[in-house]
């Protein structure tokens, strides 16, 4: 028996586009307010925000995460553009962190998302950096992330803290929801530096972060060091580590999309208002907060003088993912707590290897 299907008409930049939508009923959300969410009414959401959402996530490359059940199945990751992928659905070469290359997909009109969502997608993971130059990111990403014991409530004055020493090293930061409990914050900057020169970026802003709020704020990538603070998750500045772009919507039970606030609605926020259902009134209402955020992109170099002074005084590498190989300068990637001393050399090296 065939499969119910209705298709839709996607305006765009080579005039209108019409694609099929299959199963357009199925329940991504099944419990929500006001009854499921279907994939119709999730492709028609993003027909509705499309503009914002590619000037956020459009032409770099994206990762799909995609469920073909719903929320409530298993998911998957997409990269390489699938066969039978239409035209309109651009892609870039990708190096990754193991050398190796591949082709990643680029989404660069609404024809192109809409196409996602029939793949099932539900979250939209972007790089940050722009299919004219992989290699270099045109955003420093920082990803407020509350450990057990925490949440919004304090994220939010991390947040306030980080924009004003962010201003110190001469960067403009914008905020969103991570549609969760986290906050993100991203400053445009020039695309001069490769991701693990802006991954230093990071870590010295965590660092500084950390030194002015040090029983409220962590840098420890081991969660046993972390306690009940707000991580700096340094390591999302990462070659191929993305996190929800903006306007992305959240395998998450409500619904609930990764959006875009001004800083003076951050002491009220609560990320659970925004949703496939209420953001596109709130766009209309207010507009994108993030509409002139590649206006004036800066430069990272005071961070990276004050990445530079830690190193000077002890503070070196930081660790990196389990799926990377071992970097230069980088400390045993071992627990402290299992970390047996005579086993390990100043170089972070097991012994007799």
């Amino acid at each position: 028996m065939a499969s119910e299907r209705i298709t839709l008409t996607v305006p765009g930049p080579d005039g209108d586009r019409s694609l099929d939508l299959s199963s357009p009923n199925r329940a991504v959300w099944p419990d929500v307010p006001g009854g499921p969410i279907t994939k119709a009414e999730l492709a028609d959401y993003l027909q509705t925000v499309s503009v914002p959402f590619l000037s956020a996530n459009g032409n770099r490359p994206v990762s799909l995460e995609r469920y073909r059940d719903g929320i409530g199945g298993e998911s998957f990751f997409s990269k390489n553009p699938p066969k039978g992928t239409p035209d309109f659905v651009q892609s870039v070469m990708c190096t990754y962190n193991s050398g190796r290359k591949h082709p990643q997909i680029v989404l660069t009109e609404a024809a192109a998302i809409v196409w996602a969502v029939q793949m099932n997608t539900v979250v939209f993971h972007p790089w940050a950096s722009l299919a004219a130059d992989t290699d270099n990111p045109v955003e420093l990403r920082i990803d407020l992330d509350p450990q057990p014991g925490t949440g919004i409530a304090e994220a939010i004055p991390a947040a306030h803290e980080l924009r004003a020493v962010l201003r110190e090293a001469g960067l403009e930061a914008f905020i969103k929801t991570s549609g969760n409990r986290g906050l993100h914050v991203f400053c445009p900057i020039l695309p001069e530096h490769e991701f693990l020169v802006v991954r230093h970026a990071v870590i010295a802003a965590g660092r500084e972060l950390e030194r002015r709020m040090p029983d409220r704020v962590t840098t420890a990538w081991w969660k046993e060091e972390r306690g009940t603070r707000i991580f700096v998750d340094f390591n999302q500045a990462n070659r191929d580590r993305t996190m929800a772009g903006a306007y992305s919507p959240r395998a998450l039970p409500g619904a609930t999309v990764s959006t875009p606030i001004e800083w003076d609605e951050l002491d009220e926020v609560d990320p659970a208002r925004f949703t496939v259902r209420t953001t596109p009134q709130r766009l209309a209402d207010i507009g994108d907060p993030w509409a002139r955020m590649q206006d004036a992109p800066g430069r990272i170099d005071t961070l990276l003088s004050w990445w530079e002074r830690d190193v000077e005084n002890g503070l070196g590498e930081m660790p990196f993912p389990p799926e990377f190989p071992k970097m230069p300068g980088e400390p045993p990637r071992v627990q402290p707590s299992k970390k047996v001393a005579a086993n390990w050399d100043d170089k972070g090296e097991r012994v007799g290897e």
